[in-house]
């Protein structure tokens, strides 16, 4: 795993390890898969490519079994073409925490699989939403990089399709942190006045720009994507509003791509807060891996109960293990797509199956985006009748 431990996405990295360790530890302790431990090696890149790619090259030494929830677009797209250079080895990339195209078409598709959806299919979904409503003037403000031009690119598409077009966008640089001010962002806003905004970018910069966006007086409905991290978004908002006047979450709405861990209907949320609950200690990174320059109480990270993030963690982790157990006692690195392509259909507890290869070489297992909303200080499914709320008078 390579993935930002140390820097502006850092959040999502632990979340993300979290929820996948959650899984591990009581697997191994009832003894692995087929009398052996599955252990996720984790190195940090700081959301930095040159990074992630040296990274990669160090897991290749090391030589993995598999490439595992790595994290943010920049970053994987930059080490793709590793796999493919290296491809008579076998390495794979299971489960990145990124929902880009690079990886779901030629010539890099066949080097990875992916468990969630993608930004195209949760950006249509957004767009889709907000044109029901009658909003049609959506905006995009968007992180300066490969990771805030795949989500812009998706949102342009889908607004195509209703023969509409992106009616501003404001960007910023990868790396900003929540204190910073985002006001001339907001000034773009202010000048467009947009009847929707849709984010793309990290946890602290959208945080930041929401919070200078409500202000400033800019009340227009805005929409987060998942790699956003809305329950890191909740919680630096709810921070703020401490001393401040506004309530800022207002009108504030995110996509998913896995269903809520409110959800107690499924059998995998009743597993995963378990986990999450009996293992919150022993499931954080070591403290060299998030704290490289030494703990301080200005760095000291303090881990969410639940989040989306780290139960998509958990999901990846369950996913990957049940590829796993079909290999037999003497795995092999060489045997490993077709055991995940001849899987058939999986349920993980989301009360849906789940698949991959077919007829068309299927790599990406979920399709379905879910929406998210926050009320009572909680973030909680918004169904499809319930956006009529938000409707444009």
């Amino acid at each position: 795993m390579s993935a930002d431990f140390s820097a502006s996405a850092r959040a999502l990295s632990i979340e993300l390890y979290r929820g996948a360790m959650a899984y591990l530890i009581p697997l191994n302790k009832a003894g692995g898969v087929n009398g052996r431990r599955v252990e996720l090696t984790a190195y940090d890149d700081k959301y930095q490519p040159d990074l992630a790619i040296q990274n990669t090259l160090r897991l290749m030494k090391d030589d993995v079994f598999a490439l595992f929830s790595y994290v943010g677009t920049p970053t994987m797209i930059r080490t793709l073409p590793l796999l493919r250079m290296r491809q008579a080895e076998h390495f794979l990339l299971f489960f990145p925490f990124t929902g880009a195209d690079a990886n779901r078409i030629p010539p890099y598709d066949k080097f990875t699989f992916n468990l969630r959806a993608s930004y195209d299919q949760e950006t249509a979904g957004l767009v889709d939403h907000f044109v029901a409503l009658h909003r049609t003037r959506i905006a995009v403000f968007y992180q300066a990089d490969a990771y805030g031009r795949a989500g812009w690119a998706g949102v342009r598409k889908a607004l195509a399709k209703h023969g509409l077009e992106i009616a501003g966008e404001a960007t910023y640089r990868r790396g900003s942190p929540f204190d910073q001010s985002y006001d001339p962002q907001v000034a773009i806003m202010e000048r467009l006045q947009p009847e929707a905004v849709i984010c793309v970018g990290t946890s602290p910069a959208c945080a930041g720009f929401v919070r200078d966006m409500r202000d400033r007086g800019v009340d227009c409905p805005i929409a987060t994507i998942s790699f956003v991290g809305a329950d890191i978004v909740l919680k630096l908002l709810s921070d703020a509003e401490r001393n401040s006047t506004k309530h800022y979450p207002s009108q504030l709405v995110s996509s998913q791509v896995v269903p809520s861990y409110q959800d107690d209907s499924l059998p995998v949320v009743h597993e995963y807060r378990e986990a999450m609950d009996r293992y919150r200690d022993a499931i954080m990174p070591p403290d060299s891996l998030i704290y490289p320059e030494g703990k301080t109480p200005e760095t000291e990270y303090a881990p969410l109960p639940y989040s989306f993030v780290s139960f998509e963690g958990y999901l990846n982790a369950k996913m990957f293990v049940a590829i796993l157990q079909r290999m037999g006692a003497n795995p092999r690195r060489s045997d490993l797509a077709q055991a995940a392509m001849t899987t058939g259909d999986f349920d993980l507890g989301l009360r849906q199956p789940l698949s991959f290869g077919g007829p068309t070489d299927r790599r990406q297992a979920l399709d379905k985006v879910y929406y998210a909303v926050i009320r009572g200080g909680q973030l909680m499914p918004l169904h499809d009748g319930e956006w009529e709320a938000w409707v444009k008078r």
